[in-house]
């Protein structure tokens, strides 16, 4: 299971989450940031830009959909 915010939710039933990630560097050992955006499915349409979400893999239901919307942990007030 998968965490992140929600960046787009303009497409239908379908939303972009972008996951952040800290990796460090072997050689220079610092830390820096990697991001990675999924795109997930929201059948009920309930989340909005900025909540962060759970999300999970599944089967494919499009092109580049194989997440599906576990549940919203943090709303955006």
């Amino acid at each position: 299971m998968f965490r992140g915010k929600a960046t787009k939710v303009d497409m239908n039933k379908t939303i972009v989450v972008q996951v952040d990630t800290m990796k460090r560097h072997p050689k220079y050992d610092k830390a820096y940031r990697v991001s990675r955006k999924y795109h997930v499915h929201d059948e009920k349409g309930e989340v909005k830009v900025g909540d962060v979400v759970n999300f999970s893999e599944c089967r494919p239901l499009s092109a580049t959909k194989r997440w599906r919307l576990v549940g919203v942990v943090k709303a955006k007030k």
